[in-house]
């Protein structure tokens, strides 16, 4: 392993759900070597649960990255009919090498036209509206996460910490990802195909 710097930037925006974002956070910044930068349309952003987040940068220019991530929650409804973040969504999946959406985040990654002919999955209690806004997509409705090529996408909110485990142990080694569910105190469901919560769907 090298002494690179493993870098991470998170999309935010107001209305994301604080737990999509903090829970993998939460892991992935104890991973080796690793910078997390949190980028939005504006300077500061507002949680559903009403905290309030300094961004590092705002969404003018991409920026190269190991993992770009988008978190989801209310503020996706409005965020996929926001033009600047959509076409900023196309150019920074470009500059990647991987891509992350936690919750309704893929519905982001979707309107952006970025996960056309890729398995994905996403929050199973908005998972109508979801997969509605684009049927390009391969959804996955029993999935707790899918890791297809570049594009990590999870089901709904803590789903996400899951996931972040996943890539952990996918890019540092399943025992990196283990050292840190135990520093954590964190239980790791490592299976992906463990989805409790599909039977949502329907509704």
């Amino acid at each position: 392993m090298t002494n690179k710097t493993h870098l991470i930037v998170a999309l935010v925006f107001d209305d994301y759900e604080t737990l999509d974002l903090h829970g993998p956070i939460e892991m992935l910044g104890h991973a080796p070597n690793t910078k997390i930068l949190i980028v939005s349309e504006k300077e500061m952003a507002k949680s559903s649960q009403g905290t309030m987040l300094y961004c590092n940068s705002q969404i003018e220019n991409t920026i190269p990255c190991q993992l770009f991530m988008t978190v989801g929650g209310l503020g996706t409804r409005t965020e996929v009919n926001n033009p600047k973040v959509i076409n900023w969504i196309k150019s920074q999946t470009a500059v990647s090498e991987k891509v992350f959406s936690v919750c309704t985040g893929s519905a982001l990654l979707a309107k952006a036209g970025v996960l056309d002919g890729v398995s994905a999955t996403t929050n199973k209690l908005a998972y109508q509206w979801v997969t509605s806004l684009n049927p390009q997509v391969l959804w996955q409705a029993k999935a707790r996460w899918v890791n297809d090529a570049r594009f990590l996408t999870s089901s709904g909110v803590s789903a996400g910490i899951d996931a972040s485990l996943a890539y952990i142990a996918e890019t540092f080694g399943y025992d990196e990802a283990k050292r840190i569910e135990t520093i954590t105190e964190y239980h790791w469901n490592d299976d992906a195909n463990n989805d409790p919560y599909a039977c949502l769907t329907n509704n």
